[in-house]
């Protein structure tokens, strides 16, 4: 889970970002915040899904693959890949 101060910080990151890059001229400073805020949190709600799906589908296989062994660990790169293909990313 990640935290509010956290999630604050990556905002923070952002919009300070955006406003460097003379991307955007903001016209509200809060709003940029509370959407950078919710768009990452958005973001780290979906890369923790991935991360459950392909733990999941390795957890289904027939054999009884290890957490933790290397086998485990080319199997959840293989399927967090995948999911992460089917999600467009």
């Amino acid at each position: 889970m990640i935290t509010d101060e956290r999630l604050s910080h990556l905002a923070s990151v952002i919009v300070d970002g955006i406003w460097k890059e003379d991307l955007v001229d903001f016209t509200d400073d809060d709003l940029a915040m509370r959407l950078a805020k919710r768009a990452a949190a958005k973001f780290a709600e979906e890369m923790k899904d991935v991360d459950r799906k392909a733990k999941a589908t390795v957890a289904s296989l027939k054999r009884n693959v290890v957490e933790g062994s290397p086998e485990w660990d080319v199997l959840y790169k293989k399927y967090y890949e995948e999911e992460m293909q089917r999600r467009g990313n």
